[in-house]
């Protein structure tokens, strides 16, 4: 890295702008990772759709920094952080080349990540890495959760080479959508006659109605506390309706159609349970899901089979060309990768989540 430079990444105003080069180079450095790592070509971004998150930072920080040798990009690494007081954790993402990660760029680059972090406060830091959905040779890694195992990459060696522990693996599934959906029709006849009348679902398509925004940012606020973590450090966030309405604003910038399955408990006016779907802008391209949740209190009555079997069917009408549904849940997380498997999810590859605390 002697004869190599890291650079702030500059956000330009639109994708194809002139300055946009390092941010397009960023996007089509992580689409060629993901492709190697996790043996599969369905986790591919844009830069159209990525932007809009970079241009608006009201919520959440996001800072880049590009290692060049001779004009070109070698790689691009950034961190992600929300803004607000009391804050500790941060995200890190690297758009690099296995070569470049077995290189002193991707020692670089993890360094100023982390000279970044300490200089505004945080001191958990998070990132995933992408693998088969099969681990190979003897070198398997499992998780300190105990729940799956993955192969190690280029970038895992990076990462525990410099103390990041593997905290949990998730499993990455997809779900064929040209087969009849009959098992999710089956399913949600029967979820909703077991949870019964107090339960009734809502849907959706981005942007959320003003008198939905309420509910649906308190269910997305408990992804935080929720959703099976491990040991990861994952801030509290508060979700009002203004955040709601910048998150929804954001997903439009960048040319995604989302549809929200959602229950709420007729009792209380709770929301209580939720399902996202997310296509970019090629309606032919891969559908992923976004969050998808059953708070606590209301676990144990099939809310999860019924949210995602809802969204599964309203899909069809939504996006008839998408070919596939892909999906991330937490090993450990029995409950959802039940319901995967019982609707026709099948494993495609899987994800390492990794944990570094500063001191």
């Amino acid at each position: 890295m002697s004869d190599a430079t890291i650079t702030d990444l500059v956000i330009p105003s639109r994708a194809d702008a002139e300055d946009g080069a390092d941010f397009r180079a960023m996007v089509e450095l992580g689409n060629r990772a993901a492709e190697i790592d996790a043996g599969i070509d369905d986790l591919s971004d844009t830069a159209e759709q990525v932007l809009p998150n970079w241009l608006d930072q009201t919520d959440r920080l996001r800072r880049g920094f590009v290692a060049r040798k001779d004009g070109e990009v070698l790689g691009v690494a950034m961190i992600t952080t929300a803004n607000a007081e009391g804050t500790s954790s941060a995200e890190l993402e690297f758009m690099m080349l296995p070569p470049q990660a077995q290189s002193g760029v991707g020692q670089a680059l993890l360094e100023r990540l982390e000279q970044a972090a300490r200089e505004i406060g945080r001191t958990a830091l998070m990132t995933w890495t992408l693998h088969p959905a099969t681990p190979e040779g003897e070198r398997a890694l499992t998780p300190a959760t105990g729940w799956g195992e993955v192969s190690p990459t280029a970038l895992s060696d990076l990462l525990a080479a410099n103390g990041y522990l593997l905290e949990q693996v998730e499993r990455n599934s997809i779900l064929p959508l040209k087969a009849p959906l009959d098992a999710a029709e089956s399913r949600l006849a029967e979820a909703t006659a077991f949870a019964g009348p107090d339960y009734r679902v809502v849907t959706w398509t981005l942007p959320t109605p003003a008198h939905l925004r309420a509910g649906y940012g308190s269910v997305i606020a408990r992804m935080a506390t929720d959703v099976p973590s491990g040991d990861l450090q994952i801030d509290e966030e508060i979700w009002d309706e203004g955040r709601v309405a910048r998150r929804d604003a954001k997903f439009l910038a960048g040319g995604h159609t989302v549809s929200v399955a959602a229950v709420i408990h007729e009792p209380s006016g709770d929301m209580v349970a939720f399902n996202e779907l997310v296509i970019g802008a090629d309606p032919a391209g891969v559908t992923h899901q976004g969050g998808t949740l059953v708070t606590k209190e209301h676990r144990g009555r099939r809310l999860g089979t019924i949210v995602k079997c809802a969204n599964l069917l309203r899909w069809q009408d939504v996006a008839p060309d998408s070919p596939k549904i892909s999906m991330f849940n937490a090993e450990e997380n029995r409950p959802m990768l039940e319901i995967n498997e019982a609707i026709g999810f099948v494993p495609a590859s899987c994800a390492g989540a990794w944990q570094k605390r500063l001191s």
